[in-house]
């Protein structure tokens, strides 16, 4: 974590590339996945947590006060992930109460593995992965109650709620 840390303080202070700080953002991401701390699949975010923590503490003279500023960033990207997390298991649930009845045979448990596992949905996507048309890929989202993400009457896109 601390090589992160530091790794993160030296991109900022070198300004490699000075309009575009994320891609150091995502170096040290990369380092906590190569070091193990985090899976194969996933990524910290450091973006979400070091909005929580103020600019001037970020760009602070001290580099004492900008190493704690980007580990007190990087403990709420966890926090909020972990929030996350908890709002993804509660949703899952909630799907899965209108699952009790339904034939074994019947497509929704796979849609629901496949909203889990991507954040948006399309009907072209969901017709794919289930083998379906589109129309009745539209008619299993709406049976399944998902949230309309786009607000649109063409190229809909659904995600839980």
């Amino acid at each position: 974590m601390l090589q992160a840390i530091v790794a993160l303080d030296a991109w900022n202070e070198l300004a490699a590339l000075q309009h575009a700080p994320w891609p150091g953002r995502l170096f040290c991401a990369a380092i906590l996945r190569q070091a193990g701390v985090t899976t194969g699949a996933h990524l910290v975010a450091f973006n979400l947590g070091l909005k929580t923590v103020p600019v001037d503490r970020r760009r602070h003279r001290d580099r004492e006060t900008r190493l704690l500023a980007i580990a007190h960033g990087l403990l709420a990207a966890a926090e909020i992930g972990l929030k996350e997390h908890d709002r993804l298991a509660l949703a899952r649930q909630m799907i899965e109460r209108k699952l009790t009845g339904r034939r074994t045979a019947s497509k929704l448990s796979e849609l629901v593995e496949l909203v889990m596992a991507k954040p948006l949905v399309l009907a072209g996507m969901v017709a794919k992965t289930l083998g379906v048309t589109p129309q009745a890929a539209r008619r299993i989202v709406q049976e399944l109650g998902l949230r309309e993400m786009t607000g649109r009457g063409r190229f809909r896109a659904w995600g839980v709620a």
